[in-house]
């Protein structure tokens, strides 16, 4: 079959050479047309169920929402993990999917167990609300909103009736949440006794208020020929309008709304704060779907903003406060760098080789074409190009070039043969042949180098969804180069290369390196236990540095958007939580560097954000040209500065993959599950007491599920019977007063305003004010509220999690100062070593757990493949001996990749194991191209096994081993050089192992090979 294609190529190279231009065409095209995003998405499909239950304590959340939200849709279809958060007056369900579920479905099949518990819910809540589908980074761009003339209301009716509408209608924008928003409301105040001076009850003002503010349709009236519609004109624009509405008549006189209540304008009681910049304002989040592309959707926010900014007169509006397109952009113009750079270092150092610009032309076509074809395909099955996909076309392209290399290099050699013999052959046939030569080897390297990146495609969860981009990248790379060496390089050198004046020898730096090699390999060779003790020294070094590796899961990026988790005690009031932030807010912003600043306190209607008014996050962004690690020291510096509040300083990121791990932002999670919170509680100190000791541990934090103060009113229902007074009807005059009670709405210039009845502050300020509230009763009375009712303050619950149907706290950690694995192993030690009660278990999860996983999927998946990459050297060397030669190239590429991890830093992480599985593919290739070069000098050349047939092999295979092995290398210098800068942070780690695996097993396959297939290869060629 490969003769058939490789003669076809020849025949038609004309036609190969055009289709060969369509290709870079069309993959220009796709590779400019593709998304663009920073990484793969990697969170799994979710659904968020919010229910808003305005008034209910955290308890009632949970029994009376969350527990019959969670039955009803447990056990759905490809449903994997089930999570549920209680708070005050909301309650989130969250439903995570096996990998691979199609989303729209999957909200399908919730949507539909939801409408079955809907009717079973309490009156008091609100229908259940599924979030938008959201991306694992769904967070696009935060927006700071802020005025000096303008008030919050005027704030919140200009954000939300002007800016969100616009925002939302851009394509991939999911959500737009607004934090700080003041909804502009009519209030009717309220105070029990100014009612009773007048004799009007609370009902007969809740009921004028709500009939002032009633739409109601108006119908039609049919004349002769013409329909005419009837519309009822609202009364009630403004407060003023509003206090005229009559309430009864007293004596034939009106009484008014205005003659017994205070009519206001203002907001009703916020559940979220938003500081901007040293000051009051709103922050807007704009979150994505997961289909949308991060970058058109920053750029079409922006230009969105800009189109209105006309109209937004005295309003300031920074979009810039979290911009992860910013990351984005930098990254992957540091990623097309290291590309660009990689392929210019190639160029060079084939150049350097061959020494003859058509040979390196030749074989420098297989980088374009390789990558753009790999391009062509991601854009066809609808990929995006992300940093992991960069990085595998990175690691790809001095790999790409091999085939290629090989192909010119052995052609050039047998057309320099066919002009010296007495009878030359064709050029065609000469090609051909020489083709073919190598192309056993090649095609058995290449299915190698597939097979070792089989496990990739395996891992499952947060490791799998990073790397299998760049695998299929990376392989599709390699398939594409071993296509184009069997097609275009066969018809390129049949064109180029015949006609060419020959260079009489070997090029300038080809003709050094074989001398010094003829004068070093004798010696080695005539030697072979030498370079078994020198194997057996290295493998001893390397078992002994391995230990001493530390342990990470994935490094820091180098992101110049922060965000700060700020926690107060719970209970924490907005007020006080304010002030904290505006404090912070100056104190960070006088460090050099720090651009801006925003912050969101609480949470905002239909957010991603179930949490009280104590939970804020800080965001800032850095200027990109003053120092990043200094910088962040002295941010780190002001956090540390608060040390009575839970903080941490975390990049987005960072965030987000710790949250997907384990839904906590913290690197080592142990969550423990019982049904009693008093003993989960107990427990949960018990733990983070054990763990407190362990080196290396940061940030401790027990989860707060803990005891707040409640005001609790239990009815007395025999004293409220012998005031004719029934439990509904005290507890709708309480919540009225108390919480405020919607009547209805009216319409303002195409905006809806809220009319509500709400008592005065005076009678909800504290407790002894509500002991004294007034309650009316049937016989026109009023008698006290604390007369009916007990009050008291009780502990409660501030917040109940949920996972799995069952109650769970958490005790996280972050680790610094020593590797993650130790710090991990030790911390699990000391738990396991704590007795559970009955019921009661730990778990441990987070960065450690999830690396553990893969490593061990990994290591089990990584042996199957060897023993497939055995067969398949079996099948093509037909010896025992050959493969097991072969199988020891591969320790030689570990050797030096656990060196150069060890002199790099000493931790190994998920992308450095990814790296080990790249260059093992890259040492057996380079081996059994050895190898196959002596079979072929037996078997065909007739060349005597000993010292002269080692020698010669090597030789005549130092020049292809050094290029494929410089071009690889080069390729990734100038992702080593910058250093871990962004878009490096993953690749970095791969790209050392890679580089100081590639030099070993170079050096160990030139040198201490030969030496081995002397003393152990087969010496007969019919035993091959």
């Amino acid at each position: 079959m490969m003769r058939c294609l490789i003669a076809a190529s020849l025949h038609q190279r004309v036609l190969v050479l055009a289709l060969a231009l369509v290709l870079v065409i069309f993959g220009i095209y796709a590779a400019r047309q593709m998304p663009l995003d920073v990484f793969p998405e990697f969170t799994p499909p979710l659904v968020e169920i919010q229910t808003e239950a305005p008034g209910l304590s955290t308890e009632e959340v949970e029994n009376l929402i969350s527990v019959p939200l969670e039955s009803a849709v447990n056990g759905t279809a490809w449903l994997k993990t089930l999570r549920s958060k209680s708070v005050l007056g909301l309650s989130s369900v969250v439903c995570i999917f096996q990998e691979g579920t199609d989303l729209m479905r999957a909200r399908q099949l919730v949507q539909e167990r939801i409408a079955t518990v809907v009717p079973r819910l309490p009156a008091v809540a609100r229908a259940p609300v599924l979030l938008a589908p959201l991306s694992s980074t769904s967070r696009a761009m935060k927006i700071g909103v802020s005025s000096e003339k303008l008030s919050q209301m005027a704030l919140s009716e200009l954000a939300l009736w002007t800016i969100r509408p616009r925002l939302l209608a851009v394509s991939g924008v999911a959500n737009v949440a607004i934090w700080g928003q003041r909804d502009r409301q009519l209030q009717v105040l309220v105070d029990p006794d100014r009612l009773a001076a007048h004799g009007v009850t609370l009902d007969a003002v809740i009921r004028a208020a709500g009939d002032a503010a009633t739409v109601s349709a108006g119908g039609f009236v049919d004349i002769p020929n013409q329909r005419l519609p009837v519309r009822h004109l609202s009364p009630v624009e403004t407060p003023e309008d509003l206090a005229r509405t009559v309430v009864q008549f007293v004596g034939g006189a009106p009484l008014r709304l205005g003659d017994v209540a205070e009519i206001v304008e203002d907001h009703p009681p916020p559940i979220g704060d938003a500081v901007i910049n040293d000051g009051p304002g709103l922050l807007l989040i704009v979150e994505k779907q997961p289909w949308g592309n991060t970058l058109e959707v920053t750029r079409h926010v922006e230009a969105t903003l800009a189109a209105l900014q006309p109209g937004l007169h005295d309003v300031t509006i920074d979009p810039t406060i979290f911009r992860p397109a910013t990351f984005i952009e930098r990254s992957l113009h540091n990623l097309s760098d290291a590309l660009i750079l990689g392929c210019a270092l190639v160029a060079l150092i084939l150049l350097a080789f061959l020494f003859e610009w058509r040979t390196a032309v030749i074989s420098l076509s297989a980088i374009p074409l390789s990558l753009l074809a790999a391009a062509a395909v991601l854009y066809l099955r609808g990929g995006t190009l992300n940093t992991m996909v960069l990085a595998g076309l990175v690691i790809a392209v001095g790999e790409v070039v091999d085939d290629a290399v090989i192909d010119v290099e052995n052609i050039m050699r047998r057309l320099r043969l066919n002009r010296a013999a007495g009878s030359p052959l064709s050029p065609f046939r000469v090609v051909l042949k020489a083709s073919l030569e190598v192309r056993s080897a090649v095609v058995f390297a290449s299915l190698i180098v597939a097979l070792v990146f089989v496990p990739v495609f395996f891992l499952d969860g947060l490791a799998g969804t990073f790397f299998r981009p760049l695998a299929f990248s990376y392989l599709l790379a390699i398939f594409a180069s071993l296509l184009v060496a069997l097609t275009v390089t066969p018809a390129l050198c049949l064109l180029l290369l015949p006609n060419a004046k020959q260079r009489e020898g070997d090029a300038p730096l080809t003709r050094v390196l074989k001398q010094q090699y003829r004068k070093t390999m004798p010696a080695i060779i005539a030697r072979p236990h030498w370079a078994a003790g020198i194997l057996l020294t290295t493998f001893l070094l390397t078992a002994l540095a391995l230990p001493r590796l530390g342990e990470s899961f994935l490094p820091n990026f180098k992101e110049t958007d922060f965000l700060m988790h700020w926690v107060e005690k719970p209970g924490t009031s907005l007020e006080a939580m304010r002030r904290i932030t505006l404090q912070v807010s100056k104190e960070l912003r006088a460090i050099p560097g720090v651009r801006n600043f925003g912050s969101h306190i609480g949470r905002a209607e239909v957010a991603d954000e179930v949490v009280g008014p104590n939970f804020t996050e800080l965001w800032l962004s850095l200027d990109t040209s003053v120092d990043y690690d200094s910088t962040v020291a002295k941010i780190q510096a002001v956090v540390d500065g608060y040390p009575g509040l839970y903080r941490d300083l975390l990049t987005y990121l960072r965030e987000r993959i710790k949250e997907v791990l384990t839904g906590a932002s913290a690197t080592v999670v142990v969550r423990l599950f019982g049904p009693d919170l008093a003993i989960l509680r107990d427990k949960a100190a018990e733990v983070g007491t054990a763990i407190s000791g362990v080196p290396g541990v940061t940030n401790l934090k027990v989860e707060p599920q803990v005891l707040i103060p409640q005001i609790q009113i239990r009815l007395r229902p025999e004293a409220a019977a012998n005031f004719g007074l029934t439990p509904g009807q005290v507890r709708r005059a309480a919540t009225t007063l108390i919480k405020g009670s919607k009547v209805g709405e009216i319409y303002r210039e195409q905006k809806v305003l809220d009319v509500a009845v709400w008592g005065v502050e005076r009678v909800r300020h504290d407790l002894a004010a509500l002991r004294q509230l007034n309650i009316d009763t049937p016989s026109g009375a009023h008698v006290p509220l604390g007369d009916v009712a007990d009050l008291e303050i009780t502990p409660a619950p501030n917040e109940i999690k949920r996972e799995n149907a069952s109650r769970r706290i958490d005790v996280t950690c972050n680790v610094s100062g020593n590797d993650l694995g130790g710090v991990a192993r030790e911390i699990e030690t000391r738990v396991k070593g704590l007795s559970f009660a009955r019921g009661y278990h730990p778990e441990f999860l987070g960065e450690y757990a999830a690396r553990q996983a893969s490593s061990e999927r990994l290591a089990w998946l990584s042996f199957a493949c060897l023993l497939g990459i055995l067969v398949l050297l079996h099948v093509d060397f037909r010896s025992v001996r050959l493969v097991l030669l072969v199988a020891l190239t591969l320790p030689f590429a570990l050797i030096g990749g656990v060196a150069a991890a060890f002199f790099s830093g000493g931790v190994l992480s998920l992308g450095s194991l990814v790296g080990f599985i790249t260059v093992l593919g890259i040492a057996a290739r380079n081996g059994i191209m050895l190898l196959s070069h002596y079979r072929h000098l037996q078997q065909d050349e007739a060349v005597p096994f000993g010292p002269g047939l080692a020698m010669r092999g090597a030789e005549e295979r130092l020049v292809p081993i050094l290029m494929t092995a410089a071009c690889a290398g080069l390729a990734l210098l100038p992702l080593i050089a910058k250093g871990n800068i962004s878009g490096h942070e993953i690749e970095y780690p791969m790209a050392v192992v890679i580089l100081g695996g590639l030099i070993t097993s170079t050096l160990l396959n030139l040198f201490l090979m030969p030496a081995l297939y002397n003393r152990y290869a087969t010496t007969t060629a019919s035993s091959l």
